[in-house]
């Protein structure tokens, strides 16, 4: 059976860094949106596949790619969720590799654990799913060949420091896919997201939340919207990267737009 596990000191080869508290507190506090996805968890998969009309899944194929994880690799999933990215990267790394897939959320963490012992892969064996902090994450120094994290960066509170964790304990030279939804600023692709942003708002009030409501979720899910249309561009997104301490930064438009993903290189 899969079980969660709340440290790893074997893969990293180091002790966990002592916890930083973070002065930082914004509108809603990393406490409110740990329970907020809490919440959430057990209709997530359900509604990504409402609001995407099934598209996350190649969406979340083209970020693992990105990410050049490859055989043998040991690998980090950010903000994993119920583990979708971390499957892929699984499938990238083979039985030789390893995943940590690393989440907030204890009720996420647990339908990711259970999908896995529902799998008969053996490469999924090598997945371990990790309760910590995107903005302190526990692992020593250079300890990865790539990384992921998808539609996590827009829900951290301080961005610019959860990706300079993440170039922290990437080794040199790898890198970091960061996949979540796009902020357009190209003028050949503006004016179509215009109507890709409509058609989403309209998803959002007039499927995805009233769905959400069957299950008394309705105002986790209209967070969702404000969330989205917050969110970086991908010009700030490069420009965040390179504060983080990353050495490049490339961010890629997706399906018209609709979506992004930054590929950043230590």
């Amino acid at each position: 059976m899969a079980t969660l596990q709340l440290n790893l000191h074997s893969v990293t080869g180091g002790q966990r860094r002592p916890a930083r508290r973070s002065v930082i507190r914004p509108i809603r506090c990393a406490a409110e949106r740990q329970a907020l996805f809490n919440r959430i968890a057990p209709v997530y998969d359900n509604l990504n596949d409402l609001l995407s009309l099934g598209r996350h899944r190649v969406w979340k194929r083209m970020a693992v790619s990105w990410s050049g994880a490859k055989e043998g690799d040991i690998v980090l999933d950010v903000c994993c969720g119920s583990g979708d990215l971390a499957f892929l990267l699984s499938e990238k790394v083979g039985i030789n590799g390893k995943v940590i897939a690393l989440d907030f959320s204890k009720e996420q963490l647990k339908i990711a654990a259970s999908r896995q012992s529902e799998r008969s892969k053996p490469c999924y064996k090598n997945i371990e799913w990790i309760e910590g902090d995107a903005m302190d994450l526990p692992f020593s120094d250079s300890s990865f060949d790539a990384a992921t994290i998808g539609y996590g960066l827009r829900n951290v509170v301080h961005r610019k420091k959860s990706l300079e964790e993440m170039c922290r304990v990437l080794k040199p030279g790898s890198k970091v896919s960061v996949l979540d939804f796009n902020k357009s600023t190209s003028p050949l692709t503006s004016s179509l997201q215009l109507r890709v942003l409509f058609f989403q708002d309209w998803m959002i009030d007039n499927v995805v939340v009233p769905v959400a409501n069957g299950y008394g979720l309705a105002s986790e899910y209209r967070y969702l919207k404000n969330s989205i249309k917050e969110y970086l561009s991908g010009i700030e997104l490069e420009k965040l990267a390179f504060e983080a301490g990353f050495s490049e930064g490339k961010h890629y438009e997706i399906d018209a737009g609709f979506m992004g993903n930054l590929v950043a290189t230590r």
